[in-house]
């Protein structure tokens, strides 16, 4: 039987040694008593979660919640607004429940009397577009993917109506989330030549789709519209393009945000830039008519705005573009405070019949998915005990219709003193979405014609 051959010993260099080293391996009898002596504290960054004592300083400096290098684009609060000092702050905004029944019905009294100064009525313009009917006909698509197609497909369809989906544009998509509807736009304009896409995105998000087109320029903004300078974006630094804001479902102050980053923010800069008249562009998305932009051939900075309005009880004063019209209607911001929370009741009673159908489990698998804006702020103060008992559901509802259209007013009103022909209308049926109204904007001709004079 052969021997086994036993293992020579090797001389190690001192210099490889740590000091105290016996040449015995100590980790499984030293460690945890070290480790369990050493002190953890919550990290400065994050209190979330823990860090050894003594390695602090390391850990900052490789801490995911540590502060990152802002992008060139970043300008803190540049579209927030101005802060107004009669601002409530928000553990003084009270709850609809705190009022009495007198101070509730006096607030309705303003309600019906400022609404009485809107002179028109929200339409119709539900319409589709070619580019999404194969989706739309797919049987495999289950309930919830069919609604959000219907709203992609009329808002798509509202932009061809209003000449938006032309070339030489830069589409601005803003609460972006996995980018669908600039998927769609750009199915949609897969002929035209010059089309560039910027989606604005405050978090970071998985599955996103626009990273399969490769043939446009798609870029990712992860910004917070509050602090988005997109006169300092690279692309539109070296290229001289018309933008288009489109959106969603633009929850609440998002929605305000966006339009000062757009026709504040951008357009005053560009204005800034230039000196002389606006660069005319001829727009080539008006074969056999002559539209009245096309007829002026001008080339404006916004060349069209296109949100999808959702969740008007997260706005907030500060941002709220149609300061100057509650102003001038005798409101301010106690009264949009509370506005904005009874904006919920225009909705409320169909979310409570959808939370007790899926309670009751007989709701099916494609309807499990509603929209996040549709679920919101389900507890909201829609109870009658909390109404003392003054309004029926009916009329509630109609109050929270008016507290919605008011706002949006605002934001009309806002447009409009900047040049634009700004509309709202219903794009879906309440059956696809419960928040169903769109905002759009062009310029005005006499807006147009007045940069070249």
């Amino acid at each position: 039987m052969k021997e086994t051959e036993a293992t020579p010993d090797v001389e190690v260099p001192p210099r490889f040694l740590s000091p105290g080293w016996s040449g015995k391996s100590q980790r499984s009898e030293s460690r945890p008593e070290e480790e369990h002596k050493r002190k953890r504290i919550p990290c400065p960054l994050d209190p979330k979660h823990t860090v050894y004592e003594d390695q602090l300083q390391k850990h900052l400096k490789k801490c995911n919640s540590r502060e990152k290098p802002k992008p060139v684009y970043f300008a803190k609060d540049i579209n927030a607004g101005l802060k107004n000092e009669t601002e409530l702050p928000e553990e003084q905004q009270a709850p609809i429940s705190a009022l009495s029944k007198q101070e509730l019905e006096n607030l309705i009294k303003k309600l019906k009397k400022a609404s009485n100064t809107i002179n028109y009525k929200v339409k119709d313009q539900i319409l589709s577009h070619q580019a999404l009917q194969e989706a739309l006909n797919d049987p495999q698509n289950g309930d919830a993917a069919f609604k959000h197609l219907k709203q992609q497909a009329s808002i798509l369809g509202n932009m061809k109506r209003l000449h938006l989906l032309g070339q030489g544009n830069c589409f601005v998509e803003f609460g972006a989330g996995r980018g669908k509807l600039s998927h769609w736009l750009d199915i949609a304009l897969q002929d035209a030549q010059d089309v560039h896409f910027l989606l604005v995105e405050r978090a970071s998000t998985r599955f996103k789709v626009d990273g399969k087109h490769r043939k446009r320029y798609f870029e990712r903004l992860q910004v917070d519209i509050q602090h988005l300078c997109l006169s300092k974006v690279p692309l539109l630094v070296e290229e001289n393009l018309s933008l288009i804001g489109i959106g969603k479902h633009l929850c609440g102050a998002a929605t305000d945000l966006a339009l000062r980053c757009l026709v504040d923010t951008y357009v005053n800069s560009r204005a800034e830039e230039k000196e002389g008249p606006v660069t005319k562009r001829l727009k080539t998305d008006c074969p056999g008519q002559i539209h009245s932009k096309c007829a002026a051939e001008n080339w404006s900075p916004v060349a069209g705005i296109v949100i999808a309005l959702c969740c008007h009880h997260r706005c907030e004063w500060r941002h709220y573009v149609g300061q100057d019209f509650f102003t001038r209607v005798g409101l301010g911001p106690i009264e949009f405070n509370f506005f904005k929370r009874m904006t919920s009741w225009a909705t409320c009673g169909m979310r409570e019949r959808r939370t007790e159908t899926s309670r009751s489990g007989i709701q099916n698998k494609g309807q499990r998915n509603v929209d996040e804006h549709d679920q919101d702020n389900i507890n909201t103060d829609c109870s009658l005990d909390s109404l003392q008992g003054l309004l029926t559901a009916d009329e509630r509802k109609q109050i929270g219709h008016l507290c919605k259209l008011l706002i949006d007013h605002g934001r009309i009103e806002y447009l409009q003193q900047r040049g634009y022909e700004a509309v709202l209308q219903r794009y879906t049926d309440s059956s696809v979405s419960l928040e169903n109204v769109l905002l759009t904007a062009v310029p005005s001709q006499s807006s147009l014609s007045s940069t070249t004079t």
